[in-house]
């Protein structure tokens, strides 16, 4: 039997150095339909230099006021173990620190699991969609589609994996499967990837299913610094190091690591090839893009080289 009382939720928001979307992410969180005495904020702070604590103070007022962490150890995955460790809801809801959502967000995402007498289900994701309050230049665009999997609730096939940017698990999974890995993830100003998708990999792994709720969806802002050709290039080279990090950790890891090795050496020649022919032609924008691919190869041959070196008892 369904309770009618709706379950405990914890919202968790780590965040580093951006306190004022921190601001409007907060604000977007007390507007929210769902009973303020069943739910809790917890903000996260991974020693972000700016006044982040003061945003949150700020929000004292509010019901629920926002519960400010500190947590000295650096990357986001630390921050999210925390959040786990201080929670006090039945469910864990993970949102960045520059989302938007409607005030329909936490009732949506979390209403599968107040169904699902029978734990059948290990974690939830909602769509993702990024919007550009400073504009989107034509050659990153392909890279920032809206994350929809499907038009109405229910599972998810075992290739994809929610974004962690707007997913939520019930707290009794981290009893079955653990925690965060720390060492994937965002740490300070590096771009290492791949901390949600190897969680979600771990709650299949036992068995249990990975929901989508197309209603629960939230904005993503991208700012322009997350536009730049900089930005691209360094967020390609580190999520690649952190999926070929995430692999080794796995059965099959050698043939798995000297494939990849032969494939992106292949790759970053002829994407650098491939930009240099548009640099004669002029074509500013594909040489952008081929530059991040060609970036994207490095980043895999660089990372799989030191996992091989490992593997045969080089440091």
């Amino acid at each position: 039997m369904i309770s009618s009382v709706p379950p405990r939720i914890t919202v968790a928001i780590p965040t580093y150095n951006r306190a004022g979307l921190l601001r409007q992410t907060l604000q977007g969180l007390t507007r929210q339909n769902y009973p303020h005495d069943q739910f809790e904020i917890l903000v996260i702070d991974n020693n972000s230099p700016d006044d982040t604590h003061a945003v949150v103070e700020s929000f004292a007022g509010t019901r629920p006021a926002p519960r400010y962490l500190l947590e000295t150890r650096q990357g986001l995955n630390h921050a999210r173990n925390r959040a786990i460790a201080e929670a006090r809801g039945a469910i864990v809801v993970f949102g960045d620190d520059d989302i938007l959502m409607e005030p329909t967000w936490l009732a949506e995402i979390t209403a599968p699991f107040a169904a699902d007498t029978a734990r059948r289900i290990g974690a939830i994701g909602g769509e993702v969609i990024p919007v550009f309050p400073d504009g989107l230049p034509p050659w990153v665009a392909e890279w920032h589609e809206p994350l929809a999997f499907r038009p109405d609730v229910g599972p998810i096939s075992p290739r994809q994996s929610p974004m962690g940017a707007n997913f939520a698990l019930p707290k009794w999974v981290f009893d079955q499967v653990g925690p965060f890995h720390a060492d994937l993830d965002r740490s300070g100003q590096s771009l290492f990837a791949g901390g949600d998708s190897e969680m979600i990999r771990r709650v299949r792994s036992a068995g249990l299913e990975v929901w989508f709720v197309p209603a629960a969806k939230v904005l993503h802002q991208m700012p322009a610094s997350r536009t730049t050709f900089r930005y691209a290039s360094r967020h390609a080279f580190d999520s690649a190091r952190s999926r070929v990090m995430d692999r080794s950790a796995q059965p099959g890891a050698l043939g798995y690591l000297l494939s990849r090795l032969v494939a992106n050496v292949l790759k970053a020649a002829g994407f650098a090839a491939v930009a240099l022919v548009n640099a004669v032609v002029l074509r500013t924008g594909e040489v952008k893009k081929a530059t991040v691919r060609a970036w994207r190869s490095c980043g895999y041959i660089y990372e799989i080289m030191r996992s091989l070196f490992r593997k045969v008892g080089f440091r």
